[in-house]
């Protein structure tokens, strides 16, 4: 393995058996030469090749390996063929409570942990008072953490983990049950590790926060890598298959002729690049987009507007299907694909109400672009509820620019508010 690489993975397969009855493991070891077991390959050829210093995104649905592939690079698995080789201290979080001894006091489990990830007995104590302070979880440091709430497990695992100079980092979703503040902190944390060149391996189902950490990402499915590449790329490409998977699994009858297709390139009243992507169960398909300057002008292809414009985003619905309701919204996004404004009917307390097939409505949103001077994507959705299928969602249906504002004024942050500023000098002093 190169030096330059922290992670290499070649051809690595995992099986598990499953025995219908505890009794058959009993019977393949007394009687071998009869398999017993049905076998389920976790993973299968998986190569892969991570530079030092690099962040990667891992996603994908619930049993598409995620974890058995983290817990092999960690070592406590091991793979049923193919090579793992790992360059550098690992510190994993996982799964909760994992690497914790219940019994142990916070403090004890401090010092376990730190003696098994190589941390020898005086380097732990001068990094004690960091970690308890990070992990911020008071006088429970010295009670069993078999009383602890799983919030707490995920603290002073997370606080560990951080504080043992890793060289590769490893958290799968654990971040998802702590309290906001704590999100926060730790993100800003993981955010140091990468500047220090830690090589990250972060598996979440928060789209914003892999979007945001990470340069690449692939996804898993049924063991194998599906995707790769930019973290919004790979995103868009999961939330395809899951729709997929979903539609599979339903009961939805749509005729063949009211399956969502792509939108006319060739009319103008409308918007739509060439990386536009679409899914949806079709109950309701958006039939045309189109967004409106200030000024009442329609914008074409790759539009350019104004800083902080008024603009109209037009949407036109044809329901193919009987709908209870209908919900219709929009996300703004930055190259990154981190959505910056949206909003949808349902937000703005405007309802549909029942909708029979062949009805047809438009959608007006009209708000602002107080956005910095830059490249941005739109995208336009609509379902019936928040927890049904999504009937069409159209990803990346412009590209659009936002100019410099006039003023000439400096935007350092991607969403420019209104602000008051005043100074008061000399306040308090006699």
């Amino acid at each position: 393995m190169a030096e330059s690489t922290a992670i290499s993975l070649t051809n690595v397969s995992k099986v598990f058996k499953r025995y219908h009855h505890p009794v058959d493991r009993l019977k393949e070891i007394l009687l071998p030469g009869k398999q017993r077991a049905e076998e389920f390959w976790a993973l299968r050829d998986i190569n892969l090749e991570i530079p030092k210093g690099e962040t990667i995104g891992i996603i994908g649905r619930n049993g598409s390996g995620k974890s058995t592939l983290l817990q092999i690079i960690v070592g406590t698995l091991q793979p049923t063929t193919g090579n793992v080789s790992v360059n550098g201290r690992v510190s994993a979080l996982l799964e909760l409570g994992s690497g914790f001894n219940p019994e142990f006091t916070g403090r004890q489990n401090i010092f376990f942990n730190g003696r098994i990830l190589g941390l020898s007995q005086a380097e732990i104590e001068t990094k004690f008072d960091k970690i308890a302070a990070f992990a911020d979880i008071g006088e429970f440091i010295e009670q069993p953490i078999k009383t602890y709430s799983s919030g707490m497990f995920v603290r002073l695992g997370f606080a560990v983990a951080v504080h043992v100079d890793p060289e590769i980092f490893i958290v799968d979703e654990a971040l998802a049950v702590g309290d906001v503040v704590f999100q926060h902190k730790c993100m800003r944390r993981i955010k140091t590790l990468m500047d220090l060149g830690v090589t990250t391996l972060f598996v979440s189902h928060d789209a914003n926060a892999v979007k945001t950490l990470c340069k690449s990402a692939f996804m898993l499915e049924q063991g194998k890598v599906h995707t790769s590449g930019r973290p919004n790329d790979v995103f868009i490409d999961y939330m395809k298959l899951a729709t997929q998977i979903e539609l599979q699994q339903s009961e939805v009858n749509i005729p063949n002729n009211s399956k969502p297709s792509i939108l006319n390139h060739e009319d103008n009243s409308q918007l739509l690049t060439e990386n536009a992507s679409r899914r949806g169960s079709g109950r309701a398909t958006i039939e045309h987009i189109r967004i409106f300057h200030e000024n009442g002008d329609l914008a074409i292809a790759s539009p350019v507007f104004k800083f902080d414009e008024m603009i109209t985003l037009v949407t036109d619905v044809c329901v193919n299907a009987s709908l209870e309701d209908f919900i219709i919204g929009f996300f703004i996004c930055d190259k990154n694909g981190n959505e910056l404004i949206g909003s949808n009917t349902k937000e703005e307390n405007v309802s549909m109400g029942s909708l029979r097939a062949t009805d047809k409505f438009a959608v007006k949103f009209s708000f602002r672009l107080p956005l910095k001077a830059g490249g941005y994507s739109l995208t336009v959705a609509g379902a019936e509820s928040y927890t049904t299928t999504t009937c069409d969602w159209l990803d990346n249906v412009t590209i659009f620019q936002v100019q410099i504002p006039q003023s000439g004024k400096f935007i350092t942050a991607a969403i420019n508010i209104p602000m008051e500023v005043s100074i008061e000098k000399n306040m308090g002093i006699n």
